[in-house]
């Protein structure tokens, strides 16, 4: 099907002429002219003076700057392989993205900061399609045999596709997340075939479906187990999610009364100006449009809940980062360099601390 969509395939030859940092700087200079069109010279600006007109308290900015609190989720993005290329993807992850995957040295390292982080009490896995890293079973499991021996409360999630669960080689996956009390964080852009299909790929509604099955099968979902499944909604165009709480009520009415399926909780995302949709917006030439919606409709309330706050993303390559968006953006977590001189600054990895809590400093 990614043979048959020229959108696609004009992307990966944009991104093989002059590679993912090339567009990354395309995107911001977007991004850019199209904040000066409607206005917004400085964006932090911008929120400070929200912050004072909506008479904000406790906010996380100080001096036009964010601050971040101890960190408590640990972040991973294994790998950019993915057996789905959707159209919103902010990651540019498809079945073309064979090489950029984690190591056994990353993984190990990651695992062994976890340890020696006392505030990490999530361990969220990410991609592409996290599963299909060779590194993805090694990372659950010995995070899980570890917390389970030192007595640490400690959540994974899997940000799961749902049709990797039907691919070769996954039959038993069910049944392995299940055993590590995996939660599964698992997109599902709507409850109607059409939509997911036009986003997503032809036949990844119903295998989806069947994926929920699956889960269901294993205790997923259902209000008397502790194994938790979320859906995850995103829009399919270049417009704002509705009500979380009432999309929720719709989901949870048509997916089990159309196919028995129960699930825990709805998540709704606003989707990002980043890589693949950021190309689409700009090919509609809806750039513009949706960034002033974005900014039309910020919400100072949101800040305290920002994953830079709290959260460490890890890339695949070990580069550290504030969030999975600031991952995509190539804006690596920058510091003071003991071995250069005291006004320089490098972009840190995994092995240039010893606990994450070292990323306050």
């Amino acid at each position: 099907q990614m043979e048959m969509d020229t959108e696609f395939q004009e992307l990966a030859k944009k991104i093989s002429k002059i590679g993912v940092d090339g567009m990354t700087k395309e995107e911001r200079a977007e991004r850019r002219r199209a904040l000066e069109d409607i206005g917004v010279p400085n964006f932090m600006k911008f929120v400070v003076a929200k912050d004072d007109e909506e008479n904000v308290q406790d906010s996380h900015i100080q001096n036009n700057r964010l601050y971040r609190s101890h960190p408590t989720i640990l972040q991973l993005n294994i790998g950019l392989y993915c057996n789905q290329a959707c159209t919103h993807c902010h990651v540019e992850s498809s079945p073309l993205r064979k090489e950029e995957t984690m190591s056994a040295n990353v993984a190990a390292r990651c695992l062994e900061l976890l340890q020696n982080t006392p505030t990490i009490d999530t361990l969220d896995l990410t991609g592409g399609a996290p599963e299909l890293n060779e590194q993805f079973r090694f990372l659950v499991k010995m995070a899980r045999q570890w917390a389970i021996e030192n007595e640490r409360k400690l959540t994974i999630i899997d940000r799961c596709n749902l049709t990797v669960l039907l691919e070769p080689n996954q039959e038993d996956l069910v049944n392995f997340l299940k055993e590590n009390q995996v939660k599964v964080v698992a997109s599902l852009p709507c409850y109607g075939e059409d939509n997911v299909d036009a986003q997503r790929g032809r036949g990844v509604f119903q295998r989806s479906i069947a994926a929920l099955h699956k889960l269901n099968e294993a205790g997923y979902g259902s209000s008397s187990s502790d194994l938790e499944l979320d859906l995850v909604y995103n829009p399919s165009g270049a417009f704002l999610p509705p009500s979380q709480e009432s999309l929720e009520g719709d989901y949870k009415r048509e997916l089990l009364d159309n196919f028995g399926i129960e699930f825990n909780n709805l998540i709704t995302i606003t989707n990002m100006p980043i890589k693949r949709f950021a190309d689409h917006l700009a090919k509609q030439g809806q750039m513009k449009e949706y960034m002033e919606l974005l900014v039309n409709n910020y919400n100072p309330q949101t800040v305290g809940g920002l994953m830079c706050l709290n959260t460490i993303s890890v890339g695949w390559d070990g580069s550290l980062y504030d969030c999975d968006f600031n991952q995509q953006l190539g804006m690596g977590i920058a510091g003071k360099s003991s071995e250069e001189s005291s006004s320089a600054k490098k972009k840190f990895s995994i092995f240039d601390i010893e606990c994450l809590t070292d990323l306050e400093k």
